[in-house]
């Protein structure tokens, strides 16, 4: 029988942190006021084993927001109102997009950005702070300087980039006293490039591991909508033959590859937490994944 290459453990950060599941719950969506429902979403997450909380300063800017923090205050706004939440989540965030610049990792502002998260989430220490954009005109020495220092002062516990290309994460480690753990790229079966860009070789050698944000390419790859036919034909065969639907196939080929990447979900509906969840279950052979690929570019791979 051919090998499940679906990676449903459980995922280890750091020793400094728990384990979190397979998915983490995103927050860019997270911008319906409604506080009841906001705690119901986290609630439930919480249940399906859904415990790494994935924020960022400049969500609420868009997607229905209120502006700048929109989302880590509502998350705040949670954790004030049912506290016992905090335990129970790995709390990550991030921080270096700086509307209109549009990045900024100077010491001064790195540090601003990550003292304003931890007051708008209403916490006293960050689980996994993440540099949301690399800043081209901040040398990495100055970044991990003022990342090194807050993980001493004890506000992060430990740290992640997002959006970084290979040779930029290797120029902040190489000045940083503290490990990255995470890298966060976009990647899903209609987004391909970290299988070939490096990012997901580079995971492997330092261990590193990554976050996949928009494992549903925004939400097309469970609506069919801009995505090529035959990827489409061949997410419908696989969820057919699986008894899901088509996004659960995509959610399970982003946690087949070996370096067993966690997949951000940003769905806002707790039934689709619980759909979306079942990429557990799902069984994807090698010859699976690789037609999923070749569906995706549209060229026979060589």
């Amino acid at each position: 029988m051919d090998k499940n290459l679906v990676q449903s453990d459980a995922r280890l950060l750091c020793d400094e942190l728990p384990p979190v599941g397979p998915l983490a719950l995103g927050l860019w969506r997270y911008t319906n006021t409604d506080i009841g429902h906001a705690t119901n979403l986290l609630e439930a997450a919480i249940d399906l084993g859904i415990n790494l909380v994935d924020n960022a300063d400049v969500y609420g800017l868009d997607w229905g927001g209120n502006g700048f923090g929109a989302c880590e205050e509502l998350l705040g706004q949670v954790l004030s109102g049912s506290p016992e939440l905090r335990d129970q989540i790995v709390l990550a965030t991030k921080g270096g997009i700086q509307p209109p610049v549009p990045y900024n990792s100077s010491s001064e502002y790195l540090r601003k950005a990550c003292e304003d998260s931890l007051r708008r989430m209403n916490v006293e220490q960050i689980d996994l702070y993440q540099v949301h954009r690399p800043d081209m005109y901040t040398h990495p020495a100055e970044v991990a300087a003022t990342l090194d220092s807050l993980v001493e002062e004890e506000k992060v516990i430990a740290l992640g980039v997002s959006n970084h290309s290979p040779s930029q994460i290797k120029a902040l480690q190489e000045h940083l006293r503290n490990p990255l753990i995470a890298v966060q790229p976009e990647f899903s079966a209609l987004h391909l490039n970290p299988l070939r860009d490096g990012i997901l070789d580079l995971a492997a050698e330092r261990d590193l591991v990554p976050l996949a944000w928009s494992p549903l390419a925004g939400g097309s790859l469970a609506t069919g909508e801009g995505i090529p036919s035959e990827l489409a034909a061949v997410l419908d065969e696989l969820a057919s033959r699986e008894s899901v639907d088509r996004a659960t196939i995509a959610i399970a080929f982003v946690l087949s590859h070996p370096t067993s990447p966690i997949a951000i979900l940003g769905t806002q509906t707790i039934e689709r937490l619980e759909k979306l969840s079942e990429a557990l279950q799902v069984s994807l052979t090698r010859a699976d994944v690789y037609k999923i690929i070749q569906a995706s570019e549209g060229v026979p791979l060589p």
